[in-house]
């Protein structure tokens, strides 16, 4: 009888069978077999559009995903992109963070990670930057130290549909820790299973491929959260996964599958915060007058709205607190509008609820990109 593999050998494995899906058997997108990585996105903001229209016709070309995960307010911001590929988010962010900011981009592939080196000084030039302000990094993102990151080095850490190919998720969540900064934000989409994943499902190749076989069971994020040190997750969008392929669905069985986008804030230690009524500034760059931050709350420019302790805790210690007005309940605030009362206001943390509630909602534009779940796959 063969000896077990160690848990290494298997994480092995998997790295070569993914990279092998991605490299040789899927050709376009067509090729898939579900819609993980197909769903519709809400429309993308205008300034973005603009900035992926910058990136140089190749680069895009070779981006096999379909979704985009930008978060707002980034002028000037350190920026780490796990599961670069390409390097099309790369450089559509590096314009948004400006030439004082950074963009890092780091890939398993190294073919993909090669394309997106070839235009550096391209895009520098592009932009009309002195100096070019994106980095390419050939490595692992559950393996960060090892590709040489350094301890809260970024403001902003983003992943389109990548983490559900790694086997060890706790891993990855705990790199993406250490290397933001108090304050830091990892905003990311992934694909989440509505239950613990059996074993015919975690091994099965093609599964694993379709980022199904390594889906989270999305409670498990939020104790993984919570175990790492990060703020609760605050959901952004999910859509419901379809599968189009018959002999998957009878291994899938009752199991069902959301590709959901989330927040996740590291905050320093302050101690506890209370509810508040908040005031939008407005002027974030394309949401000069809404903000929507998540699925539960959505600011306004001038209106008052009061948010929970996670949420107030949120606001005041990570990038937007410049762009808020914080009072005490009941106060007075200057500002036009009605106040949102929170006790009114069931919290979304389920992203299976918050896409079947959106299916049976009349379709309508938004300013989140998101919502899609994209990989930059090899080719």
């Amino acid at each position: 009888m063969a000896a077990p593999r160690d848990a290494e050998s298997q994480k092995a494995d998997i790295r070569k069978d993914v990279q092998n899906y991605y490299g040789q058997v899927l050709k376009t997108s067509k090729d898939l077999q579900t819609n993980a990585c197909v769903t519709v996105a809400r429309p993308v903001p205008k300034h973005i559009r603009e900035a992926l229209q910058n990136v140089h016709e190749e680069v895009t070309l070779r981006y096999y995903g379909c979704g985009l995960v930008i978060p707002e307010c980034l002028e000037n911001c350190r920026i780490l992109d796990l599961g670069s590929g390409s390097g099309r988010d790369c450089y559509a962010l590096s314009q948004l963070v400006g030439e004082k900011g950074h963009v890092t981009g780091i890939d398993m592939t190294e073919g993909q990670v090669e394309v997106a080196k070839n235009y550096l000084d391209y895009h520098m030039e592009k932009y009309g930057f002195q100096t070019s302000n994106v980095t390419f990094i050939h490595g692992y993102i559950e393996k960060l130290a090892e590709a040489g990151i350094q301890n809260e080095s970024y403001d902003i850490v983003i992943s389109n549909c990548v983490i559900n190919l790694v086997p060890d998720k706790e891993q990855v969540l705990q790199e993406v820790y250490r290397v933001l900064k108090h304050g830091g934000e990892l905003y990311f989409s992934d694909v989440y299973a509505s239950l613990e994943l059996p074993e015919e499902i975690k091994t099965h190749k093609v599964l694993w491929g379709e980022c199904l076989g390594g889906a989270l069971y999305w409670k498990d994020l939020f104790f993984l959260a919570q175990k790492i040190g990060f703020c609760p997750p605050r959901l952004v969008t999910a859509n419901l996964i379809t599968i189009q392929n018959k002999e998957l669905e009878r291994i899938i069985g009752d199991c069902r599958f959301v590709s959901a986008t989330f927040r996740l804030f590291k905050l320093p230690n302050t101690g506890p915060t209370e509810r508040c009524q908040t005031v939008y500034n407005g002027g974030i760059t394309g949401h000069e007058k809404q903000l929507i931050f998540d699925a539960n709350f959505t600011f306004k420019e001038g209106e008052i709205v009061e948010v929970d302790e996670d949420t107030a805790a949120v606001l005041k210690n990570s990038r937007f607190a410049q762009d808020f007005l914080f009072r005490p309940i009941g106060d007075k605030l200057p500002a036009s509008g009605g106040c949102f009362v929170l006790e009114s206001k069931d919290i979304i943390t389920d992203p299976f609820k918050l896409a079947e509630d959106s299916n049976k909602k009349p379709k309508c534009a938004s300013s989140v990109a998101g919502g899609c779940c994209g990989k930059k796959r090899s080719c």
